[in-house]
């Protein structure tokens, strides 16, 4: 999907896990399944603006904040860090430090 789609989706993930919502919980309060929010957040969906409205009202935002709000842009992850980051989450130090030796380097192989 294009970037608008993808960052769309970033910015939905982001407040959704601000608020400390799950996507079902999420989907409930705006009246959505779950599987569409789940494809919005991952981009593979393009979203409706009568979607995006019920999201932004079960978010407790409005249209305007969803789209201008500039604290969160700088907070925000890509959906792939994101992913690493949820699998990462809860493995021990020791194995944390392991994996972030292996990926510098293989950055530093490619980059070779």
């Amino acid at each position: 999907m294009s970037d608008l789609t993808n960052h769309i989706g970033e910015r939905i993930r982001y407040y959704r896990k601000e608020r400390k919502l799950s996507q079902e919980e999420l989907a409930y309060r705006a009246a959505l399944h779950t599987t569409y929010i789940g494809q919005l957040e991952r981009g593979e969906k393009n979203v409706t603006l009568d979607s995006l409205a019920k999201v932004c009202v079960a978010l407790d935002i409005t249209l305007s904040e969803f789209f201008s709000e500039p604290a969160a842009t700088s907070k925000m992850l890509s959906i792939e860090l994101t992913q690493i980051i949820s699998l990462l989450d809860g493995r021990p130090k020791k194995d944390q430090q392991k994996i972030l030796s292996l990926v510098e380097s293989l950055i530093q192989w490619k980059d070779e």
